[in-house]
């Protein structure tokens, strides 16, 4: 059983620490996310007094910083503008993965409908202050969770009714909310800061996402002149970016991948084998708010297969739209997209967290930068390590995704300063990027209602820079191996935890 601070932290993180850290005495369970039920939840995180701090300096500094990121989110008033959290309560996917036996899996899922109505009622206490760029953006996500309920039952009954109320409201929103859907500089320094036990100038995190724009650019030249000399990048990506498998061949692509990058990265002594199974499928309605997911096998569960979720074009658009999407899924971009998501990126993660021996906080709190900068520097690892070298095309992926990552810092801290528009960011990523117009689209509007996306870019960085002090450090004792295995076993730690404790 978990002591009272981090207790409380999962009591605040339910879907996070029932999937992905697979603690399933929450199956079933469902936060009350009205303002009252918040408060009392926050308040309940409390001040450590000096009996509860723990011995090891990491860990103390890693509970801490999850305890100020809880209380910046509430300064935030995320749960008052943000559906998405809400939409995460709901979500009935996470039951879907096989962790325990179907039974199993049915009575948690049936448990967690039955307490869609009051938790419905609960979001729509706090739901009142929506922007219309952030309901438009999560419209389809909020529809996307009735997928598969039918009505037939009571219960079904009563939480479709739920469901409609809550999508109604978000409607609205999309037609009268306040088309401003800043957060401003101040509450975004506290969001990310304060989760990650670092100070943040924001200018100059301006300042490194354009000076990473600019080095990814010039490799990315390097890389498109070794494959085709003498045409541009931007008719060269373009003309590689429609070369895609299709939407039936998105999946059988990806595990032709997965199998090819687990086998470098054994053979590379990158990391341990990672064992296990991972596979790979469309992505549920719910969560077909981003191209590519992983869920891995969580520390605190028996070991199960991991879902690497591909989310395919949705049925209404056009040919050209659809294969806008696919363009994800190129030959050049869908193998660097499952390096990040799977090996040596999340699925590999996944599976050095089970390894873990020691402290419940690092196998169950994840910084979220540190999750995902582990995974995007581990796409750049695979370029300078070889992988695919004498196809250029694997490192114009990696690049491009690269674009993408730190197009969406610039993007997310433009939008939330207010000074750049949906239409700047979108612009932002077809002309960084490379983007087609509906993909550039997407993921600009994702920059709305996930302030904090950049920080895919943010923590490759750091991820990179701690490596040049270790490299510094342990000198002949430095290898790739060694670095990467002593960072994971931090678990996730927050960016500004993690050099003092592997440095150590």
């Amino acid at each position: 059983m978990p002591d009272r601070r981090l207790k409380a932290i999962w009591d605040v993180k339910v879907p996070v620490i029932r999937e992905l850290a697979g603690v399933h005495e929450y199956d079933g369970v469902v936060m009350d996310l009205s303002p009252d039920g918040r408060n009392a939840a926050v308040k309940r995180l409390g001040p450590a007094s000096p009996g509860e701090r723990l011995a090891d300096c990491h860990d103390e500094s890693h509970l801490s910083a999850f305890e100020h990121g809880v209380w910046a989110e509430a300064q935030a008033d995320i749960l008052q503008w943000n559906p998405l959290p809400h939409i995460e309560n709901l979500d009935l996917s996470c039951y879907d993965r096989e962790y325990a036996p179907e039974p199993q899996r049915r009575r948690a899922r049936d448990a967690h409908l039955a307490q869609w109505p009051e938790a419905v009622d609960a979001s729509l206490e706090s739901l009142q202050a929506v922007p219309a760029p952030v309901a438009s953006a999560l419209a389809g996500a909020v529809k996307g969770l009735a997928d598969g309920i039918n009505g037939m039952t009571d219960v079904e009954a009563a939480a479709l009714q739920a469901h409609r109320r809550l999508l109604g409201r978000v409607a609205d929103a999309a037609v009268s909310g306040n088309p401003d859907a800043s957060l401003g500089a101040a509450a975004l320094a506290r969001l990310l800061g304060h989760a990650e036990s670092m100070p943040i100038d924001l200018g100059r995190m301006e300042e490194r996402a354009d000076q990473e724009r600019d080095r990814l650019r010039a490799r990315l030249v390097e890389a498109c002149e070794r494959l085709s000399p003498g045409v541009a990048p931007s008719l060269l990506v373009r003309e590689l970016l429609r070369d895609h498998p299709g939407e039936d061949g998105i999946y059988s692509a990806a595990r032709q991948t997965i199998g090819e990058a687990t086998a470098f990265v054994i053979a590379n002594d990158l990391l341990p084998p990672p064992g296990g199974a991972c596979e790979v499928g469309p992505a549920p309605p719910s969560r077909r708010t981003a191209a590519a997911m992983m869920y891995w096998t969580g520390p605190f569960e028996d070991d199960a297969p991991a879902r690497y979720y591909v989310s395919p074009p949705e049925e209404s658009w056009d040919a050209e739209q659809k294969n806008e999407w696919l363009a994800v899924f190129s030959a050049t971009m869908g193998p660097a997209v499952t390096v990040h998501e799977v090996t040596p990126g999340h699925f590999a993660h996944g599976r050095m967290l089970r390894r873990l021996a020691r402290g419940d906080i690092r196998r169950s709190l994840f910084s979220e930068a540190f999750v995902e900068g582990w995974a995007h520097y581990a796409e750049e690892l695979m370029v300078e390590q070889g992988f695919r070298a004498h196809d250029p095309r694997f490192a114009i992926g990696v690049y491009l995704d690269a674009l993408i990552a730190v197009s969406s810092l610039a993007c997310a801290l433009g939008i939330h300063h207010g000074t750049m528009t949906l239409d700047d960011a979108t612009a932002r990523f077809e002309a960084d990027a490379f983007l087609p117009r509906t993909v550039a689209m997407s993921e600009a509007t994702r920059t709305i209602y996930d302030p904090t996306c950049g920080r895919y870019t943010w923590g490759k960085l750091e991820i990179k820079s701690l490596r040049d002090d270790a490299v510094a450090a342990w000198g002949t004792k430095f290898s790739l191996r060694r670095f990467h295995e002593t960072l994971l076993t931090l678990g996730a730690p927050p960016l500004g935890t993690m050099r003092a404790a592997l440095l150590a």
